[in-house]
């Protein structure tokens, strides 16, 4: 019995590595901003729980990335320069950076933070000058319709992932002057992405007709991308008191996060009502889809968002919005949690099917 089970494990690992959605780490994202939110609104049970979920996701997702990388490198290298999956790949290092950031926020582990914020650097680079190669020198591009959606955000969102668990890392003394720059630097290339792909998705949405299917999950990044931007910008507000080369940019910091957080407030109702559009009007029919983590994951991060930048300018009347949402993203993740327990079950009952 334990070597048919250990035969099934392996099928079932090879089948997940080959056809593994390059955006799967967006679990580990959903999963680690929601337990965030939940420890700041004082759940702290279930954000120690979730904790405990994302350190076994992140490992799996990392192992099957691997194997994938090893015995199934042609798939890979098709997802790489697909205009439509390739985004996905920068999920890895957002979620790798939200982990750490979950880990020092949540159960104070800053060494195990530092040591996942050097991993997220690295691959930051490897991702972010792959991806963008790629999708450049490729002979044969897709026309707008077919080619862009929501998912190219997390482009920024994995950039100011790093400025967030960097800017968690070192709070009561500050990094060497070269981390602050270069933390500094890649909030405005956060900034910079985010502002160069949302008019493409803009046009794309209001401009080109739209099927109801058109209208995916990944459609959410397009308030999560903005709404870690503020998150981002928030935490180097409070960093500004510790930070040297922080103190100067504060007012410009300050204006621009504000900016950001109107922005990701702005894309709520309007997404609301896509969604609406889709499963009321529509009449559509709700699945689960590796995709769908990414909409819990932007709902998580506006609650976090939320409560850092009410704190970071001083207002202290925004609380009530993160004490509503948390329970939103705990329920939008725990509903996407059953659809992968129930996949996941299905896959493990196939062989016995055959």
């Amino acid at each position: 019995m334990p070597r048919r089970l250990l035969a099934r494990l392996a099928a079932v690992t090879l089948d997940g590595a080959v056809s593994l959605f390059p955006g799967y780490f967006a679990l580990v994202m959903a999963t680690g901003v929601v337990s965030i939110a939940c420890h700041f609104m004082g759940l702290r049970p279930v954000a120690l729980a979730l904790v405990g979920i994302n350190w076994v996701a992140w490992p799996v997702l990392s192992v099957l990335t691997i194997v994938r990388a090893l015995r199934f490198r042609a798939e890979l290298m098709r997802d790489l320069s697909d205009h439509q999956r390739a985004p996905g790949f920068f999920t890895i290092v957002a979620g790798t950076c939200v982990l750490g950031t979950q880990n020092v926020v949540v159960i104070g582990a800053t060494g195990v933070g530092t040591a996942l914020w050097w991993v997220g650097l690295i691959l930051w680079f490897a991702i972010m000058y792959t991806f963008f190669t790629a999708v450049t020198v490729r002979a044969r591009k897709p026309t707008l319709k077919r080619g862009i959606n929501g998912a190219w955000l997390i482009a920024a969102v994995s950039t100011q992932s790093v400025v967030v668990l960097r800017g968690v890392i070192d709070t009561g003394a500050p990094p060497p002057d070269a981390i602050q720059f270069q933390v500094i630097a890649m909030f405005l290339i956060g900034c910079m992405l985010y502002l160069a792909i949302i008019p493409l998705i803009f046009y794309r949405l209001t401009f080109v007709p739209m099927s109801r299917e058109d209208f995916s999950p990944p459609y959410w990044i397009n308030m999560g991308a903005v709404a870690i931007t503020a998150l981002a910008g928030s935490v180097l507000i409070l960093r500004g008191e510790t930070w040297p080369l922080l103190a100067p940019l504060l007012p410009f910091l300050r204006g621009f996060t504000f900016f950001f957080w109107a922005v990701a407030s702005w894309w709520i109702p309007f997404l609301l009502l896509l969604m609406l559009w889709r499963y009321v009007w529509m009449r559509d029919c709700f699945t689960y889809e590796p995709a769908v983590w990414g909409m819990v994951f932007p709902l998580g991060m506006y609650t976090t968002s939320t409560y850092q930048f009410d704190r970071a300018m001083g207002y202290g009347f925004l609380n009530l919005i993160p004490e509503v949402l948390v329970f939103v993203a705990l329920a939008a993740w725990v509903l996407a949690m059953a659809g992968l327990a129930r996949r996941l079950l299905g896959a493990l009952r196939a062989p016995d099917a055959g």
